[in-house]
């Protein structure tokens, strides 16, 4: 039976590296006719997105500044209050009030993107507008302000995992100096803790860049290269729903940079989850 087990194990390890492996050579093969048609400069330095029209341009900084922006805005949001309310949890509150504050925490993970999409859409616009009439109907503010609730369990989550991890005689020793709880989190605790808390912090980051729905439906599908978060721009993303939605013929250019668009996501995706294993590494190695 063991073995049995073993050999189960193995399989789903090369079967997940398989299909990793599978989707990267398709987004290859299905980008390698764009790339001979496309320059490689256009499409890295070209601030012009046009793939559609009759006069196209392919540049693909104005998606992936859209894509940035509103990650950005996310994790400006996300990240300190994560981090705080996942020191809050283990550190200040009880044990039976921890049982249920995180599990209402982590509901927000099972909500579907498509309802944050138009929660942002009829709730966090308005709300924005109230403060700043002029807000457009589609803006990345109000994507990466909803984009934030959606990050945010995955931070506090792991963290407070990490910050859990750390051993009991760190604290002990701590208080015992005479530190008071804040003193304690700030000065051990965070810093024992650190390589779980920027992992869970970067796989945030890949959680918002790979994000569809909310910014599809609340920044708008008009790529537009700006870094004013007010104004309505498009990213990777939401390109990708645009044009499958449509009616493109395949083998076309226009068809083709689906796959662009995608392979360029997964590098980006990838970057950030293979830096923070590398990272979590290296703080194991000097802790």
């Amino acid at each position: 039976m063991e073995y049995l087990f073993e050999k189960w194990f193995a399989l789903c390890a090369y079967l997940s590296v398989f299909i990793t492996a599978a989707i990267v050579l398709i987004l290859i093969f299905e980008s390698w006719p764009f790339f001979k048609a496309v320059k490689l400069s256009e499409f890295f330095f070209e601030r012009q997105w046009t793939p559609m029209f009759s006069d196209a341009k392919f540049g693909i900084q104005p998606l992936l500044m859209g894509t940035l922006m509103t990650t950005l805005i996310a994790c400006v949001i996300a990240v300190p209050i994560g981090i705080l309310i996942a020191a809050t949890l283990s550190e200040y509150v009880s044990q039976k009030t921890r049982q249920w504050v995180k599990p209402i925490i982590e509901l927000l993970a099972g909500i579907p993107s498509v309802i944050f999409g138009y929660f942002a859409l009829l709730v966090v616009t308005p709300f924005l507008q109230f403060f700043y009439p002029d807000l457009p109907g589609f803006s990345l503010l109000s994507a990466g302000l909803t984009m934030s609730f959606m990050i945010l369990p995955l931070i506090v989550s792991l963290s407070e995992d990490a910050i859990q991890a750390v051993p009991g005689h760190l604290r002990e020793a701590s208080k015992a100096l005479g530190a008071t709880t804040f003193e304690t989190i700030w000065k051990v605790i965070l810093p024992s803790a650190s390589s779980g808390i920027i992992s869970a912090c970067i796989l945030g980051v890949s959680r918002a860049i790979g994000e569809t729905m909310v910014v599809a439906i609340a920044a708008g599908q008009q790529p537009n290269w700006t870094l004013d978060p007010t104004e309505p721009a498009a990213t990777m993303t939401a390109f990708m729903v645009q044009v499958a939605l449509g009616d493109l013929p395949h083998g076309s250019i226009g068809y083709q940079t689906v796959f662009v668009v995608g392979l360029t996501l997964l590098v980006i995706t990838l970057f950030f989850n293979f830096l923070a294993l590398r990272f979590r590494s290296r703080m194991q190695r000097f802790s």
